[in-house]
């Protein structure tokens, strides 16, 4: 069975009939409904909180966000932004509670700074990675997504991001593409291993998570989940910071570079005990 993502681009693919053939189906409203639910628990969100629905849809996932209760820290108001104007149609149809915006994240998210507590989003992203011409790669769509999606969460806020890649190279894409823009992130799997899997993109912005926002922190200790830290090399680069050594222009590294250059029989200067050490202001 082919991938809608591998047939037509989302804004195509989701026309009239498929985006009510979607909304009405009562197996695609269960599926999203226990994401969503996970995506909340992941967000852990204890007061009323301004949510960004990603790939909102016609609103399936929005309506449980608006009808959290009060004892579990709702009900959250939301603003939805999806590419396909059908989805949207359908969720004004339908009279949701949240404002919707016709927009494509691949070309950025337009919200202002730090406009959001946080963002969820569920079997959306992976639409980013589909390359519909040579000027606009996967990757700078990615890079333009998760930069805006930093710069419109408040310090502090979290975004849960539900998504399908279509391999390991995929995952490995999006979750890079996500440190890349800043965010401490990880990558949880629920159900590993099945065909009931669901993978889950944690991203935190400076202040929240564990320590030093390492997402692995905000998931210890629940059950069933296996959490990848989406940082390749993180437990390298910490035991380099322990140690001091691999710093751009410190000691070891201008050693090492002054070793290489005479090796190709280049003329270097000699070192001493001021080989590293940084230069004090001059007045």
């Amino acid at each position: 069975m082919s991938r809608p993502e591998d047939t037509l681009p989302p804004e195509l693919f989701y026309n009239d009939s498929e985006s009510r053939k979607y909304t009405t189906s009562s197996r695609i409203q269960t599926i999203q409904s226990e994401m969503t639910h996970r995506a909340l628990e992941l967000l852990a969100l204890d007061t009323p909180s301004l949510i960004l629905d990603i790939g909102c849809g016609s609103g399936l996932s929005g309506e449980i966000l608006s009808s959290v209760p009060p004892s579990m820290g709702g009900p959250h108001e939301w603003v939805g932004m999806d590419i396909s104007a059908a989805m949207l149609g359908v969720a004004l149809d339908r009279d949701v509670d949240g404002d919707l915006l016709l927009a494509d994240i691949g070309q950025g998210v337009p919200f202002r700074a730090g406009s959001f507590d946080a963002a969820v989003s569920i079997s959306a992203i992976q639409w980013l990675c589909n390359e519909d011409s040579s000027d606009d790669t996967a990757k700078a769509r990615l890079a333009r997504f998760f930069g805006g999606l930093y710069a419109c969460l408040r310090r502090g806020g979290r975004a849960v991001c539900q998504f399908y890649p279509k391999n390991e190279a995929q995952r490995g894409m999006i979750s890079a593409a996500a440190v890349k823009a800043g965010f401490g992130a990880g990558v949880l799997e629920d159900d590993p291993g099945t065909k009931n899997g669901k993978l889950y993109l944690v991203l935190t912005v400076g202040g929240g998570g564990g320590a030093g926002g390492d997402i692995t922190g905000v998931v210890r200790g629940m059950e069933g989940v296996d959490v990848v830290d989406g940082r390749p090399g993180r437990d390298k680069e910490r035991e380099k910071g322990k140690r001091g050594e691999g710093r751009k222009g410190g000691k070891a590294w201008i050693l090492k570079k002054k070793e290489q250059m005479e090796r190709k029989g280049k003329v270097v200067k000699n070192s001493s005990k001021y080989t590293g050490r940084k230069r004090g202001p001059v007045f």
